[in-house]
């Protein structure tokens, strides 16, 4: 299987599994304040992936000083994109937070351009602003509510869909250095510096409710699916593929998001739906088609040979 493909699964896998966490986040918060769920995510990711790569012996661990920055990454991306988009939920409205945060893969592409030098083709600005627009067609605007009660959530919502295209660009920055794997399990130690003082005033002021046995299995979902298995294929991702093919992936989220809705919350489908679908479809193809060959430096997996992947890649 070309790297190509492997990248397209993990990438498209990891915003699938993002866009369909929502139901699982709305039990568990009504529970657990934000912070505090988002630092028992993280702690449940490092402890998940940290035995994973106890049991299989990782021959890449990081040099002294790459750990630092993978920590400062960790912190951009875990603690201020991911608690940005905490804070911009709760102030803002649902379509609000799904307009704003389909900026990232924008972001991507230019911090892309910035960053890793990517070429910023047509094709790709086109590649892109189909997918943006299937995301458009799929939600309405005409739905927001850029009021100025929604004005501070709406900032913290762009905050998150800026770092977190910083985020991505720089996982695949740091990938010639640190092998995913080792990287998924260290990074989220750098969100913990923010989340754990912010969930520490969040229970302040509002402590946690009764944990029964739903909320126990979301808070386990959460951790182990939605952030140590989802986090570790978004990374792998952006190792396999350019960062601005990779950027793509992300559309998955809404259009998962919305198919769940029509099958979990009884929504009607509607023909916004599937010519939004085809759209975000055609814009990911286009990305795939038109990609370059990723550089042969990355880092491989543990069963990947650095030969392996300059034959693959």
């Amino acid at each position: 299987m070309s790297a190509s493909l492997r990248g397209a699964i993990f990438g498209l896998g990891a915003a699938a599994i993002w866009g369909g966490m929502y139901v699982v986040s709305d039990l568990v918060l009504q529970v657990i304040p934000p912070f505090a769920l988002l630092t028992l995510r993280l702690l449940i990711s490092i402890l998940v992936l940290g035995a994973i790569l106890s049991i299989i012996r990782r021959p890449h661990l990081p040099a002294r000083k790459e750990i630092l920055p993978v920590l400062l990454v960790g912190f951009l991306g875990f603690g201020i994109s991911v608690g940005a988009q905490f804070v911009g939920t709760d102030r803002s409205t649902a379509v609000n937070g799904a307009l704003i945060t389909s900026a990232s893969p924008a972001f991507i592409l230019l911090f892309a351009a910035l960053i890793l030098r990517e070429r910023l083709t047509l094709m790709r600005i086109l590649a892109v602003g189909l997918a943006t627009t299937g995301v458009l067609v799929i939600i309405n605007p005409a739905n927001a509510d850029f009021s100025s009660d929604t004005f501070f959530g709406d900032v913290m919502l762009a905050v998150a869909a800026i770092t977190w295209g910083l985020y991505s660009v720089l996982v695949r920055k740091l990938s010639s250095r640190v092998d995913t794997l080792t990287f998924s399990f260290l990074a989220p130690a750098g969100g913990l510096f923010l989340t754990i003082p912010a969930g520490a005033v969040e229970l302040s002021q509002r402590p946690v409710g009764e944990i029964n046995l739903a909320v126990f299995i979301g808070i386990l979902y959460l951790g182990v699916i939605s952030t140590a298995a989802a986090m570790w294929m978004w990374n792998r991702a952006f190792v396999l593929v350019e960062a601005s093919t990779a950027s793509l992936f992300f559309f998955a989220q809404p259009l998962v998001g919305a198919v769940l809705g029509i099958v979990i919350l009884k929504q009607a489908f509607t023909s916004n739906l599937l010519f939004g679908g085809a759209l975000i479809t055609a814009g990911v193809l286009l990305s795939l088609i038109q990609r370059k060959p990723a550089k042969a430096s990355l880092m491989p997996d543990s069963h990947e040979s650095a030969q392996e992947i300059g034959s693959q890649v």
